[in-house]
């Protein structure tokens, strides 16, 4: 059994999600049970190799008390009306648990995997975003639909199509975000942001952070509550000995991250912007068995967390305690002992809960 465990600085919020292996959506209910049944109080699950939405009813199913997070859905390929649906579907379920992810996708994957035309994403996303409240708003509320914009014309709900209110109707929508454009549109417009894993915490304090607060005060709006979830890239085991394989795929990881043109900001930020070309070329060239030679041990260490279970919690948070409000990672659960260490990890995360979020506010890094 494979588990991830998401685990918000502040409260202790677990995942779902096997970047190794595929996820096996029969364990789906048993996984999120145990998760709830060890002391965490979230879950998510990403968009990989089944709909995200069917995992989170499974578990909603098994659960009394575990938050549900897609981590992320992928926005675009789906009408606002689909999303807007399913998000309340799983409200209803969970009973106010759910919460949504959402994230654009990569020019290719939105031509060539869905066969869409592609358009600049923190636009599409804004109106998209948009779009799916005024979609809540009509079902809870009865406000008149009407969503006119560049991407998106939706105006006609019929009462056999109308979903109608339901007990928990206020659900957070979270941004995947890299760059500065998505960020502005989070805070503009959205409850938190899902930052990716080559996003360090100076990355997220200082770029990331800064245009999440310009997006707020165009709309006016608190992040009070704004969350920043993310999956670091973490390096974990039981021995040392099963650590070192793990240190070397979080090399190739980060090799191939410096290779994709769509994260060279947030390399370019740490001075390695000569790095990024050059993995970037080396990918062109097909020269795969060369990108992890290329991430020295100091570079390493600044875009991963490294330890054996009994350090790696108490690693993240002096990492990312104050900045990130929820992180996860993936931890193969064999045996009792296994089990025990999500336990105790669990507990070396929990820290003052909303501190994150006043320092978010506040512009202050831990």
């Amino acid at each position: 059994m494979r588990l991830e465990t998401l685990l918000p600085l502040g409260k202790v919020d677990p995942g779902l999600r096997t970047p190794e292996t595929p996820l096996d959506i029969n364990t789906v209910a048993q996984n999120a049970k145990l998760l709830e049944e060890l002391g965490y109080a979230g879950l998510a699950v990403e968009e990989t190799k089944d709909d995200p939405f069917i995992l989170m009813a499974l578990a909603a199913r098994a659960t009394t008390k575990l938050e549900l997070t897609t981590a992320v859905a992928i926005a675009f390929p789906r009408s606002p009306t689909i999303i807007a649906m399913s998000a309340w579907t799983l409200a209803k379920l969970s009973k106010g648990r759910f919460k949504l992810g959402l994230g654009p996708q990569v020019k290719g994957h939105i031509e060539r995997r869905y066969g869409m035309k592609w358009s600049p994403p923190g636009p599409w996303m804004r109106e998209y975003v948009r779009a799916v409240r005024a979609i809540w708003d009509c079902w809870q509320n009865g406000t008149p639909l009407n969503v006119q914009g560049d991407h998106y014309n939706i105006n006609l709900m019929v009462p056999l199509f109308n979903a109608g209110p339901i007990d928990h109707p206020n659900i957070p929508i979270h941004l995947a975000a890299v760059n500065q454009v998505m960020c502005s549109v989070a805070g503009e417009v959205a409850d938190g942001i899902r930052p990716h894993p080559v996003c360090t915490p100076s990355y997220i304090q200082n770029v990331m952070l800064p245009a999440a607060r310009e997006g707020a005060k165009k709309s006016g709006r608190s992040l009070e509550n704004f969350r920043v979830c993310m999956k670091p890239l973490v390096a974990s085991a039981r021995t040392e000995e099963e650590l070192q394989p793990k240190i070397r795929d979080a090399r190739a990881r980060i090799a191939f991250y410096a290779s994709t043109p769509g994260y060279a900001k947030a390399f370019e930020h740490l001075g390695l912007g000569d790095l990024a070309r050059d993995a970037a070329i080396y990918s062109k060239e097909q020269r795969w068995e060369e990108l992890p030679k290329m991430i020295s041990d100091e570079i390493l260490d600044q875009f991963a967390v490294i330890g054996t279970y009994d350090v790696i919690g108490k690693n993240l948070v002096k990492r990312f305690g104050g900045l990130v409000t929820d992180v996860e990672f993936s931890i193969a659960v064999r045996d009792d002992a296994d089990r025990e260490a999500l336990r105790t990890l669990a507990r070396d995360i929990q820290v003052d809960d909303g501190q994150a979020a006043r320092n978010i506010v506040g512009g202050k890094a831990a």
